[in-house]
């Protein structure tokens, strides 16, 4: 008996310690305060996913820029697609980042499409199996306003040692979402008038929704200069469409599967939504079947 007793204690005290092992060290949002109080801290790392030469211009002391296009490739005919996995993991370690860093991804915040880049490299980074990623509040926009520090050194990052931990689950594909229609909850996260039908991007074929889907769009997210809302508040819109329940399996889509990690970005890692997955190939991908349900000028 004793023998299972001590057995038993050792099985807990393993659990205890992956658990802790698996904690979060950082706020899915993070602030410029934050940011610049952290800067030397030895297992940060700030992705900055500007273009080279804004990067050249003048950039958050310390970041490695890794442009946005390197994290989200046109792949197969669709855009903004996932890297190969073994061109995800040099991607990685080439940044600099190993398993027990911590990471901001920063980027401009003039448009809700920009800001939606940096929760694009946050979700491949999920993919993969980091979890301990933050985006910056503001983005760039909000530090170069503040005048805070900058630097135009060129930062040479030495190589990480990251292993991945595939999490592909939290990506779905067109045949996986057509079985769940009427299952989980579908949400556009595009404008209503996407949503709708009124207008389309040239390369959706067809304008409407998915049936069954629900309007969320990413803008609602946002306050002034694109600085997130409270949580209280996002987690009062999102209770309007999603509700309360939060084991609930939600898929989230839009024109690629960019604009859709918004609202991913903010149910799963910020409120606490446990069951949040991103349609990848989202209407682009939908669109061209013409098995597949697409409903125009209705809210159905």
């Amino acid at each position: 008996m004793r023998k299972v007793r001590v057995l038993f204690l050792a099985l807990i005290m393993g659990l205890m310690f992956i658990s802790v092992s698996l904690a979060k060290e950082i706020a899915p949002i993070v602030s410029t305060d934050w940011l610049e109080k952290n800067l030397s801290n030895p297992k940060l790392v700030v992705i900055d996913i500007r273009k080279a030469e804004d990067y050249k211009n003048g950039h958050i002391p310390g970041a490695v820029n890794v442009f946005y296009g390197v994290w989200a490739v046109d792949k197969k005919g669709l855009k903004n697609e996932l890297p190969e996995d073994d061109d995800l993991v040099d991607i990685i370690n080439g940044a600099g980042i190993s398993n027990d860093s911590i990471v901001v991804i920063a980027g401009p915040a003039d448009s809700v499409s920009d800001v939606v880049n940096m929760t694009r490299v946050v979700l491949t980074l999920k993919y993969a199996g980091f979890n301990n990623s933050a985006v910056l509040d503001g983005g760039i926009n909000k530090w170069l306003k503040e005048q805070r520090a900058t630097s135009t050194e060129i930062v040479k990052p030495k190589a990480g040692n990251f292993k991945p931990n595939w999490n592909k689950g939290v990506l779905v594909g067109k045949d996986y979402v057509a079985k769940q229609l009427g299952k989980a909850i579908i949400i556009d996260d595009r404008g209503s008038d996407a949503f709708y039908g009124v207008t389309k991007l040239d390369f959706v074929e067809k304008a409407g929704h998915i049936k069954g889907a629900k309007n969320l769009p990413t803008s609602w997210l946002y306050g002034k200069d694109n600085v997130y809302r409270s949580a209280e508040e996002m987690q009062a819109i999102a209770e309007g469409v999603v509700g309360k329940d939060k084991k609930k399996e939600i898929i989230s889509y839009c024109d690629t599967g960019k604009v859709s990690t918004g609202w991913w970005f903010v149910l799963s890692e910020v409120l606490g939504y446990e069951n949040v997955k991103v349609y990848e190939g989202s209407m682009q991908e939908w669109s061209k079947d013409p098995n597949l349900p697409v409903v125009r000028y209705s809210w159905e």
